[in-house]
């Protein structure tokens, strides 16, 4: 792999992690919420699903999966009813806890749980690691370190995304003071996640 590859990767991978999705999101209400380290431990979780993603790619598995119509659809179903649960958890949150960085029942476990989930549970990330790393591969070398390259650059990429979200959720706190303004941020995020999973419903695979 060329120093040249690497340069070209960096930048479009980085874009890809920065994106707003729907675990970015997350992040980001996370932080507002229970604060940044919470929400950047919690985004652990989500480095542990693309680990596994990763891993599928690098050994071939990634591309049957995309391929197969019946276990592309379970991901889809399952996925997009996944953050519709997760924006009606939102919507319905109580605006007056937002005050302290206490859990407040939840365990830093359940929230990188929920992380995992999201990020597994998003057909589109398939699509991405099935899509846009093996460009980055020369088949001539060896392709499993390759892999490996490539996969510790998206990741530690990836760990910088949740901690500009959670510090830019962390100063939303400040902006959203009141319980009244709390409930429009978390609505905003409700119908934003919401959004994406109906869309994710409703998209067919190219």
């Amino acid at each position: 792999m060329s120093l040249m590859t690497i340069l070209l990767f960096i930048p479009a991978c980085f874009a890809l992690n920065m994106a707003p999705g729907p675990n970015n999101l997350l992040s980001m209400a996370n932080a507002k919420r229970y604060g940044v380290r919470t929400a950047c431990y919690a985004g652990v979780g989500r480095l542990i699903a693309f680990v596994g993603m990763i891993t599928l790619t690098a050994t071939g598995l990634a591309t049957v999966l995309y391929t197969s119509e019946k276990l592309f659809f379970i991901i889809k179903i399952v996925g997009g009813l996944y953050l519709l649960w997760i924006a009606f958890q939102l919507w319905t949150a109580d605006p007056s806890d937002g005050g302290n960085e206490a859990l407040g029942g939840r365990s830093l476990f359940q929230l990188g749980r929920q992380e995992f989930l999201l990020a597994a549970g998003n057909p589109k990330a398939i699509l991405i690691f099935t899509a846009f790393l093996p460009q980055f591969v020369d088949p001539t070398g060896s392709v499993g370190f390759q892999f490996l390259v490539l996969g510790v650059l998206f990741l530690m990429l990836e760990w910088v995304a949740i901690a500009g979200y959670a510090f830019f959720g962390k100063a939303l706190r400040h902006w959203f003071s009141r319980p009244s303004m709390r409930r429009v941020f978390n609505r905003i995020c409700s119908g934003l996640l919401g959004s994406a999973g109906i869309g994710l419903l409703l998209a067919r695979r190219e």
